[in-house]
């Protein structure tokens, strides 16, 4: 990258939204860094606040987004096509659903699949005995349920507005101000107000995007650390996130066919592999019946978990009503980023096809990789091989992946492969946010063009540098908090692109005029 390309790629970047965003992240870091344990004890008490005040309101926003979600998609407006109606989709249906599920999930799936049923096993609602066999099994169900159709509906619903400005529209710049120019006019979406709900995404994205990559840096550490019997040091946890910050670099630079696709549709068939691998060489049918009881559990229980605010507990509250709670919030931050990103890749689809993909396609496969991780770590529980909950009550949860994983032939390899799918699913994550931040901070015609190569290496620059920074002077903390907490706008802000979307359809009567001709 010569100097004159990276002069022409910073005047790319639109620096009215691009600054504001970086100047107000940093101006919560530097605070909260220095004072992290007064910050996290502020954060915490208005989180919790928060969960006792407004518990029901996150849950009922949820439920609203899906029906929103489910009534687009079997309407007529589920029939509008997001582009040229004669217009061919460029990837195919697998190549569509891998992106969207690398993106949907990321490595978080890694971990959270593994483990996540042991803080409901050690904290169990319902009056259920704490590491009961009834608590293992909601354990496991419980983090199915946390990437349920619930979840990515909030990751989806704001992609149908934003396709339709992208794609049927062809307006220049692909943001948030744009899919709401239908509802608040010229004069609001080109002044101060369209300027404030783009810098409210910016952020949100650029600090989850640093959280993202810190949080997963754990997941990749503690298995290398194991792997190679050394200690997790800084200088680890810098070289593992440099190596990731250059696969999402190039595969951020290479774009969405020759990078993005690839790279994920690869790590579909390595996580199938890994899969298989520890169905045959661990214990299968276990793992089999386990996740069969799990699905069953929660089938039965889906609507008493969706619904669930432990109201009548009224001096204390349950892992799964203060996480949900969190897991909701910290998803609305998100839900901005992946339906831009959606909307990116969703050209010639139509409206029910790219939400019931992202719907269905994400969920599918968190599912089975929650049976099969899931599974393996409750076996060893039972049959103390690994003295699971102790080592998770006692230490960070992710640090008993290793010790599970060591249970297995040949655990060497299967660490490692455990490494590079997570690092993968991670790297597609980091460069789909990487790509789509780039694309929203341009001032390039987003309807016509890719974002800059090299705006993405600078963006990739920027939430490296950041991430780096945080994790090695504390503030991670804090800012996963207040993402969480940044949630709450963006709620606001997703029901008025659905709104959006419905009302620029209804305007051009896009179900008549813009549909494929049987």
């Amino acid at each position: 990258m010569n100097k004159r390309s990276i002069f022409e790629s910073w005047k790319l970047i639109d620096f009215r939204i691009f600054i504001p965003a970086m100047l107000f992240i940093i101006a919560i870091c530097i605070p909260f860094s220095l004072y992290e344990s007064e910050s996290l004890e502020l954060l915490n008490a208005i989180f919790d606040k928060l969960v006792d005040v407004f518990s029901w309101g996150y849950i009922w926003y949820t439920i609203i987004l899906l029906g929103a979600g489910l009534y687009l998609s079997f309407s007529k407006y589920g029939k509008v096509v997001l582009g040229d109606p004669n217009e061919k989709p460029k990837l195919s249906l697998f190549e569509y659903a891998s992106i969207l599920i690398a993106m949907g999930v990321g490595s978080t799936i890694m971990r959270t699949g593994m483990v996540q049923w042991t803080q409901v096993a050690i904290d169990p609602p319902f009056g259920i005995e704490a590491g009961s066999q009834q608590s293992l099994l909601w354990g496991n169900a419980y983090s199915m349920f946390l990437w349920s159709f619930q979840v990515f509906a909030i990751f989806v619903m704001a992609a149908p507005a934003m396709a339709y400005v992208i794609h049927v529209k062809k307006r220049p710049l692909m943001r948030i101000s744009e899919a709401c120019r239908t509802i608040f006019g010229d004069r609001f979406t080109d002044g101060i107000g369209g300027k404030v709900l783009d810098v409210l995404f910016l952020v949100s994205i650029l600090s989850g995007a640093a959280v993202t990559l810190g949080l997963g840096t754990p997941i990749i550490t503690s298995n290398v650390s194991s792997l190679l019997n050394m200690e997790v040091t800084f200088g680890l946890t810098m070289t593992v996130t440099i190596i990731w910050v250059l696969l999402f670099s190039i595969s951020a630079y290479l774009g969405i066919e020759k990078g993005i696709k690839r790279l994920s549709t690869f790590n579909i068939y390595l996580a199938g592999g890994l899969a298989v691998f520890i169905l045959i060489a661990g214990p299968g049918i276990f793992i089999l019946d386990f996740f069969t009881d799990t699905v069953g559990h929660l089938f039965s229980n889906y609507f008493k978990l969706s619904f669930y605010t432990d109201s009548v507990a009224m001096e204390s509250t349950t892992h799964i009503q203060s996480h949900m709670i969190f897991w909701f919030a910290y998803s609305a931050t998100w839900a901005m980023l992946h339906s831009i990103f959606a909307a990116k890749i969703s050209k010639g689809r139509t409206v029910k096809e790219m939400i019931l993909t992202y719907l269905l396609a994400p969920t599918m496969l968190s599912w089975v990789a929650t049976g099969v991780l899931g599974g393996l770590g409750v076996h060893r529980y039972l049959t103390g091989e690994v003295n699971v909950l102790d080592i998770v009550q006692s230490t960070e949860a992710v640090n008993v992946i290793p010790e599970i994983l060591m249970t297995l032939p040949w655990s060497g390899l299967i660490m490692l492969a455990f490494v590079v799918v997570s690092m993968v699913f991670l790297t597609t994550t980091l460069d789909s946010t990487t790509y789509t931040i780039a694309a929203y901070s341009s001032k390039r015609d987003m309807s016509k063009y890719e974002p800059s190569r090299n705006l993405r290496i600078i963006v990739a620059a920027i939430i490296t540098v950041l991430a780096l920074i945080l994790m090695q002077i504390g503030g991670l903390a804090p800012l996963e908090v207040i993402s969480g907490l940044m949630g709450i706008p963006i709620i606001i802000i997703q029901f008025l692109t659905i709104y959006a979307a419905k009302r620029m359809m209804d305007e051009d009567k896009a179900w008549i005029y813009n549909v494929r001709k049987k």
